[in-house]
């Protein structure tokens, strides 16, 4: 470990020299696995390898983080809500760790700050915040155990975000909602997609929602994932009363 403490410590730059005073103020403990954090905060583009040529990136670390973070939220979900059955938990669950919730998690901590990459930081997806609180709370959980991990995810996620009501009304993806709507009631739909670049210097994508042969929505995005979205949602506020009452 300390071969790769010292190649991740070569590859900083005098400008990270405060990396884990920062981090421990977002911690509020002292790290004790150095090289597990300095792993947490490097990314793929840095190009690190190991004595055996493995990879040093926080990609590992984000794999242990995923696991973690639902482990302690299905946890709480089991405590909280007794009168839950599966399908509601894991409904429940999906909403605290997705994707979006965990880009903001990682915006209000600020964690690109700490990323080491070749990458300038303005041409990262959002999902790189996402991706580094993941990362964080593997190594959390790897250089402290599981009762330090857990404290990090009540007063980080669960304390100041996870609220019941509000999450039983929180959509997470409008075209699941709109898929199972439309399969529950019969009725079929069909996501037009193309490419619709135009003047833009980005590809975008256009898509036309049509349910039961009537296009009920449009939309256009720079990737067929977030056009279908946004076409659900607009579709979803068109046929919200018949929805909320069916599901």
């Amino acid at each position: 470990m300390s071969f790769i403490r010292n190649i991740l410590k070569n590859s900083r730059s005098i400008k990270d020299g405060n990396f884990f005073l920062l981090l421990n103020d977002i911690l509020g403990y002292k790290v004790k696995n150095k090289s597990l954090y300095l792993t947490a905060f490097t990314h793929r583009s840095m190009n690190i390898k190991d004595k055996k040529g493995n990879a040093i990136n926080y990609e590992r670390l984000e794999f242990v983080g995923d696991a973690m973070l639902s482990a302690v939220i299905a946890a709480y979900l089991f405590e909280e809500v007794p009168h839950g059955d599966e399908g509601y938990l894991t409904k429940m669950r999906s909403k605290v760790v997705s994707r979006e919730h965990l880009n903001e998690l990682g915006k209000e901590l600020k964690l690109i700050d700490l990323v080491e990459s070749k990458i300038p930081k303005s041409n990262f997806g959002n999902n790189i915040h996402g991706n580094l609180f993941e990362s964080l709370v593997g190594a959390i959980y790897l250089d402290k155990g599981y009762q330090y991990c857990e404290k990090f995810i009540h007063k980080r996620v669960i304390k100041p975000h996870v609220d019941i009501e509000t999450l039983e009304g929180r959509v997470i993806s409008y075209k699941s909602l709109l898929i199972e709507w439309c399969q529950k009631e019969k009725k079929t739909f069909d996501y037009n997609v193309y490419e619709d670049t135009g003047n833009d210097e980005l590809k975008h994508f256009s898509v036309k929602l049509s349910i039961d042969d009537k296009v009920i929505a449009k939309a256009r995005a720079t990737s067929k994932k977030k056009a279908e979205e946004k076409a659900s949602k607009r579709a979803f506020f068109a046929f919200q009363n018949e929805i909320s009452k069916a599901l």
